[in-house]
């Protein structure tokens, strides 16, 4: 028999109402894991979240983190890949981002430690967004008061723009972006409620796509079980040997899936992976 490999999304898909992995969840999944089957999670969230919503998940393999642009492999803490934009093509996204006086943070990836840096007045959310991920030792915050950083000299190592704004500014944004060679801009509206949109910016050669063939090889597997809920788990999706949507998944997601399962409030991605 080959060896199957299960790929969750987190936000929507694994972690429930509460963002978090029920007991439940953990020990299905756990269970698997002790059983020999291949688990690993496909995430817009960096490592200092990821290290504690997943802290009791039995993890042997890497997680694909900012969707697609790094694997970082829980055990040793380090970043087993990284995908970083072209130096060019990262100073043309942050012209076009000022350009619409969008304001956005701008992830940096060297090492292991991502630099977080910011452009434009710091929103309360944003405010808040910060706070939440201030202590982690996985990011250094380049930000003062008025949100309005002072970049490196060197535009380079740039893993993500991220923008969490109204969404018809955001939008308006990344049609712009969409012209810029060389980058993945992706828009879609933040799970709480569609008034607020989201950008992120990567690499083209950053996905979760990309990162799930990547993880695939790396790991003998013969087929690949994905499991998502938002628009930037399509490629995703598209990429894997079966797509998996849960019932809250939005429409465009439940038309690229083989199967749709229960919503995300009830262990549905630990059940079907307990079940196959």
């Amino acid at each position: 028999m080959g060896k199957t490999l299960f790929i969750s999304d987190l936000d929507g898909t694994l972690l429930g109402k509460d963002s978090r992995v029920s007991s439940r969840s953990v020990e299905m999944i756990n269970r698997a894991i002790g059983a020999g089957a291949l688990f690993s999670v496909a995430t817009a969230r960096t490592p200092s979240t990821v290290s504690f919503l997943l802290r009791d998940i039995d993890a042997t393999l890497p997680f694909i983190v900012m969707t697609g642009a790094a694997i970082w492999n829980p055990s040793s803490g380090l970043y087993t890949r990284k995908v970083t934009m072209d130096e060019d093509v990262a100073l043309r996204v942050l012209d076009t981002i000022r350009t619409h006086r969008l304001p956005a943070f701008i992830y940096t990836l060297s090492d292991n430690i991502i630099d977080i840096y910011h452009m434009g007045h710091l929103s309360e959310m944003e405010k808040k967004f910060i706070a939440e991920r201030a202590d982690s030792g996985f990011k250094r915050f380049h930000i003062p008061e008025d949100g309005c950083s002072t970049l490196p000299e060197r535009l380079k190592d740039v893993a993500l723009f991220y923008a969490m704004q109204p969404s018809a500014h955001v939008q308006a944004t990344v049609g712009d972006v969409r012209e810029i060679a060389g980058c993945n801009p992706v828009f879609y509206h933040d799970m709480f409620g569609p008034e607020t949109g989201i950008m992120e910016v990567f690499s083209a050669r950053a996905s979760k796509a990309n990162a799930l063939r990547w993880l695939k090889t790396h790991t003998g597997a013969d087929k690949v079980v994905a499991f998502g809920d938002n628009i930037n788990d399509i490629p995703m999706l598209r990429e894997a040997d079966v797509a998996v949507a849960v019932a809250n998944a939005v429409d465009e997601v439940k038309e690229v899936a083989d199967i749709i399962i229960g919503p995300n409030t009830e262990d549905s991605v630990a059940r079907f992976i307990m079940q196959y």
